[in-house]
């Protein structure tokens, strides 16, 4: 028989393949306003992963979002005329074109991944989020200075690839792994991990590779997101991954609770919402934006959606 999690997982899919099929029937800005929130559920619940199951605290991961952004606009950029010709191919092709990129980008995220976690993941606490702080801006500098990406004026114009489809598929499969590998056995090792490092390394596991697993599967979900959003919005800068995206991205999980998957998605959507819902009091929106957040954060320093601690049971 199926695991339940793989008919939840073919359920959504349905769902999202239903919801692309009538979305020329939504509202232009509500369709921006959803799929933001698909990328940055993504984004959320691949941090969730490295911060609130592995229990680091990460504050680069726009910088993985830049990497899958850019080196995945690029591959439509550059090589798309080569490779749909100059009628620009059918759908089948321009999807697995689009399919192709995003998978480029989400591997060179998850290759960062790895080399700035081999050598960061054995610090803790504040050291490790300073260390990922620094990588996150020296990527941003990278591509800033990198011509032939488009250097500060960014980089466009990417095709406009990404729809719900897309962007709730992925988000759907990104949950999905998420919530397999941390209620399955070897799951346990980044619970482990979290809840006492020093006891987990005495009974014989190796804390240092589980956190290198959850950054290097966190950042490659983090570049599929930087894909998506780079062939959503169809121009991207340097700034936009900056400092203050990975805070964004970090309030969400904080929020929504840390090792708290259904919290965190549901965090994701309040606060992209949120700012929108505010917008008819442009001029104090980001005040009562700022100051909701404090609220939030002293009456629930437990995370908004996170009513009781539970430890996923392992899968056999």
């Amino acid at each position: 028989m199926m695991p339940k999690a793989h008919l939840v997982l073919f359920a959504a899919l349905a769902v999202c393949f239903g919801a692309w099929w009538f979305s020329d029937r939504i509202d232009p800005y509500l369709l921006d306003v959803v799929t933001s929130i698909g990328i940055n559920i993504i984004l959320a619940v691949s941090l969730n992963l490295v911060n609130g199951y592995t229990g680091q605290f990460s504050l680069g991961h726009a910088g993985f979002m830049a990497i899958g952004a850019y080196l995945s606009g690029a591959c439509t950029i550059f090589l798309g005329p080569q490779l749909l010709g100059p009628n620009g191919g059918n759908p089948w092709s321009q999807g697995a074109l689009f399919l192709g990129a995003l998978v480029v980008g989400g591997l060179s995220a998850s290759v960062a991944g790895l080399l700035i976690g081999i050598p960061s993941l054995r610090l803790k606490g504040d050291y490790l989020a300073l260390v990922t702080l620094g990588f996150g801006e020296i990527i941003r500098v990278i591509f800033q200075n990198t011509d032939a990406l488009g250097g500060a004026l960014g980089l466009s114009p990417i095709p406009a690839y990404t729809n719900i489809l897309w962007t709730y598929g992925f988000a759907a499969l990104a949950v999905f792994v998420v919530v397999c590998l941390t209620h399955s056995t070897y799951g346990r090792g980044f619970l482990a991990t979290r809840d006492d490092e020093i006891a987990a390394e005495a009974i014989g596991l190796d804390t240092t590779r589980y956190k290198i697993v959850a950054f290097v599967i966190g950042a490659f979900f983090a570049g599929i997101a930087g894909g998506l959003y780079g062939h959503f919005k169809q121009s991207i800068y340097p700034t936009g991954f900056d400092f203050t995206k990975s805070i964004e991205i970090v309030v969400m999980v904080i929020l929504g609770g840390m090792g708290n998957t259904l919290g965190v998605i549901l965090a994701a959507i309040l606060l992209t919402a949120l700012p929108e819902v505010l917008r008819p009091i442009a001029e104090y929106r980001m005040v009562l934006y700022s100051f909701l957040l404090i609220v939030l954060m002293l009456a629930r320093p437990q995370g908004l959606f996170n009513f009781h601690r539970h430890t996923p049971k392992p899968v056999s």
